[in-house]
């Protein structure tokens, strides 16, 4: 089942099986999307903890919190860096909270692979936000 803008409704859960649920039931050219998403993000940090909360996939350290999350809306894909300021560059839209910054992933543009790579790998180094 789809939510409003096109985003896949998977219940709360931890591990790799809900986040390629999600995945899975990601619309259209959103899914490939997502599955490169997911193969950067666990290339990136070896052993890094998944789960899905709030209907996205989220990515974290043990005991670190979540670093970097992302959800579709109708046009494109909102990746979330939780504490993006932090990073060097910046991603490139900011957020009402100062800490958070995000890249959109549309259809018809191109992701910087080596700049998300990098930005991945520094944001898994920083504390991440803690959930329950």
């Amino acid at each position: 089942m789809l939510l409003s803008g096109g985003n896949p409704q998977i219940p709360k859960g931890d591990g790799d099986a809900p986040v390629q649920a999600y995945i899975a039931a990601m619309p259209g050219w959103k899914g490939d999307a997502g599955a490169r998403l997911d193969a950067i993000i666990t290339s990136a940090v070896p052993g890094v903890r998944k789960a899905v909360r709030w209907n996205s996939p989220f990515y974290g350290s043990e005991g670190g919190g979540w670093f970097v999350s992302f959800h579709c809306f109708t046009k494109y894909i909102k990746v979330t860096f939780f504490d993006g300021a932090s990073l060097s560059p910046a991603p490139p839209v900011e957020s009402k909270d100062g800490k958070t910054r995000y890249v959109h992933v549309y259809e018809d543009s191109k992701l910087d692979e080596l700049q998300f790579v990098d930005w991945v790998i520094q944001a898994s180094h920083l504390p991440g936000w803690v959930t329950k």
